[in-house]
């Protein structure tokens, strides 16, 4: 994956190609932000481009300061996934062929076309959705076991040893536990790259052992469900103003109908459209909303009630019920309990 294939985010390649160039390479780094907004491509770009043998700088003005070449040894298994120093490591889960214990070393054939076929920007969702399974995958201990002796090991090829681990948040507390030691006290010349949708839900030791980067949120139209979350979206905020049980609860009834990981993937999307509307709001109206909503009048008023006064409240009720949901909460009681405080919140204006 070179920089020049991820759209939108220019302005953060630059500032890794700059970190690499200076030679300011942190040895453990998690990215934060959606897949599709190119966390997980950003990550391969990063680890391409340190181990390219021809990297390439642009003259100023370019949109690009600088990638790897695209045609080296390095870059060619890169492209492939299969360069001998890079190790992925990803949710997983039991299916019918892997019935107990299973781990990352079960998927990788699995995963390597997944990111593939995908070009690094596939959700969690779609995962277990190209695997054929419902249930939620969980980076397993005996995949910390296994990162630590991918990092035993000396360089094959290049100067690092690469981890990468995809959807960091699914570590269990066994896992997250185990890797502390290596995350703050590597082995020699290693890079462990971890990426997140969100760090809500990972380990504080984990986060203050890592360097943090914000990966912006970039709308990307090749995924159709994104058209559908904001139809709901936007539906679901109107419905909380005029608070009419009767429409209220048929809108509840037909998201509890829904898929557990579409109504995780719905409750990350709400948090990001409140996000980038009290953005819009704080700034006066010049910081613009990435997120089309359809509707021109939503567009230019919604973002008016959330404010300083209601963020907190209901970001922390979206974070909760999607907290309930990742265990198998009853989904219809959980929306409507969240509605019902929305419909306050949304008021403290």
């Amino acid at each position: 994956m070179q920089f020049k294939d991820i759209k939108g985010q220019q302005v953060l390649s630059n500032r890794l190609t700059q970190i690499i160039d200076a030679g300011r390479v942190s040895h453990a780094q998690l990215f934060v932000g959606e897949t599709q907004s190119g966390s997980l491509a950003l990550a391969l770009a990063y680890m391409q481009y340190l181990c390219c043998q021809d990297r390439q700088h642009y003259a100023s003005g370019s949109e690009l300061r600088a990638d790897s070449c695209g045609h080296c040894p390095s870059c060619q298994q890169f492209e492939q996934l299969s360069h001998p120093d890079l190790h992925l490591f990803f949710p997983n889960f039991t299916t019918d062929r892997i019935k107990t214990k299973p781990s990352c070393a079960d998927f990788q054939e699995e995963f390597r076309n997944f990111l593939n076929q995908h070009r690094q920007m596939g959700s969690v969702e779609q995962w277990y959705a190209d695997m054929g399974v419902e249930k939620q995958g969980v980076i397993r201990v005996e995949d910390a076991t296994a990162i630590e002796a991918a990092l035993a090991l000396k360089p094959y090829q290049s100067e690092y040893k690469m981890v990468l681990i995809w959807c960091a948040d699914k570590m269990n507390a066994d896992t997250a536990n185990k890797l502390l030691k290596t995350l703050e006290e590597p082995d020699g010349r290693t890079l462990i790259i971890l990426t997140a949708d969100a760090t809500d839900r990972m380990l504080p030791t984990i986060l203050s052992r890592t360097q943090q980067i914000a990966i912006p949120f970039v709308a990307n139209d090749s995924h159709p469900e994104r058209e559908q979350l904001t139809e709901w979206f936007v539906e679901w905020m109107r419905l909380l103003f005029k608070v009419n049980m009767v429409q209220l609860s048929a809108w509840v009834d037909r998201i509890a109908k829904e898929g557990r990981e579409l109504q995780k993937q719905f409750l990350t999307f709400s948090l990001e459209a409140l996000r980038q509307c009290f953005l819009q709001n704080i700034s006066g109206g010049t910081y613009q909303c990435t997120i089309d909503f359809g509707d021109p009048k939503f567009n230019q008023s919604f973002y008016t009630v959330i404010t300083r006064n209601n963020i907190e409240l209901m970001t922390t009720a979206c974070n909760n019920t999607l907290y309930a949901i990742e265990r198998n909460a009853y989904a219809a009681i959980a929306f409507m309990n969240l509605s019902l405080n929305l419909s306050i919140y949304i008021r403290k204006k």
